[in-house]
């Protein structure tokens, strides 16, 4: 059978962390811009993916039904039977209370199938084998880590057992929590997009580790206070940098010029008082 126009040929991972209340979704696919179609979500109310014979009002629509209070099983229900052409699509939700429900319509092509767990649903179309959805909900149960670790780890599998039939092209990840976005003044947590790449999952997770990097929270053990040995490195890395003038300077020309490397890196979100460093921070200037 050859492809039908416009197929989000697709394998994607929907999840909550009931720790965190975080909510997000996971894709990849053979087809440009997949975070553009498929991942959609709403902090405090649920996640969904919408994929083969993409209908994206299932997002908006079904964030609603949520939102009044239905079940991702019963939100699912409802889009399918207002949906004519609904053999044609894939969808899976997962509610606020990490409730889980996966749909593949009759006419989705082969490989097409989903699965649902705690805090998740897995399901892809055009997929090399049923293994590539089986493996991404193991990964997703097993693997340590955030919501967004979790999801990318289940792509990362998912990839590995057998992937999309067609090929790799895009790949995004799409998560929501309650004042999580930057300045805690939205609710985007992570929101990251491989538009078109050879290796969209890998891609994905390299950006992924820089989101982190730059705007993780600190770890209490990363704090170190610049004293002794080290006060010397840090010194003489950020005169090799062009942030100081001179191996000697005073306290106040080196927390000067600490705090012009980090407003010029965009490390402001692991800012330490005066007289402290996030090492983070020092470990990505030693890697300049």
């Amino acid at each position: 059978m050859k492809d039908k126009p416009n197929i989000v040929a697709t394998f994607s991972i929907v999840g909550h962390d009931p720790e965190t209340g975080e909510l997000g979704v996971a894709v990849q696919s053979k087809f440009l811009g997949v975070g553009s179609v498929v991942p959609w979500a709403e902090a405090g109310v649920g996640a969904i993916a919408t994929q083969a014979l993409a209908n994206p009002a299932y997002g908006p629509s079904g964030l609603k039904l949520l939102r009044e209070g239905l079940s991702a099983q019963e939100t699912l229900d409802e889009l399918v039977k207002n949906d004519p052409q609904a053999d044609e699509r894939q969808a899976g939700i997962i509610d606020a209370n990490g409730r889980g429900a996966t749909y593949t319509g009759a006419n989705c092509l082969d490989w097409a199938g989903g699965m649902t767990g705690p805090n998740y649903c897995a399901q892809g179309n055009i997929l090399v084998n049923q293994a590539t959805v089986s493996e991404m909900g193991k990964a997703f149960e097993q693997h340590s880590g955030s919501l967004s670790d979790r999801l990318i780890a289940g792509l990362q599998a998912a990839q590995k057992a057998g992937g999309d039939s067609r090929g790799r092209q895009s790949a995004a990840i799409y998560v929501v929590k309650d004042k999580g976005g930057y300045g805690g003044l939205n609710d985007v947590f992570v929101d990251l997009r491989v538009d078109d790449h050879p290796d969209p999952i890998e891609e994905l997770n390299r950006i992924y580790q820089l989101q982190q990097l730059y705007f993780g929270e600190t770890k209490t053990e990363d704090i170190k206070r610049i004293e002794g040995p080290f006060k010397s490195r840090l010194t003489g890395k950020l005169h090799q940098l062009g942030y100081l003038s001179t191996k000697s300077p005073s306290d106040q020309e080196l927390y000067k010029g600490l705090k012009t490397f980090i407003n010029t890196e965009n490390f402001e979100g692991r800012e330490q008082k005066e007289g402290y460093i996030d090492m983070q921070v020092y470990t990505f200037m030693e890697n300049q």
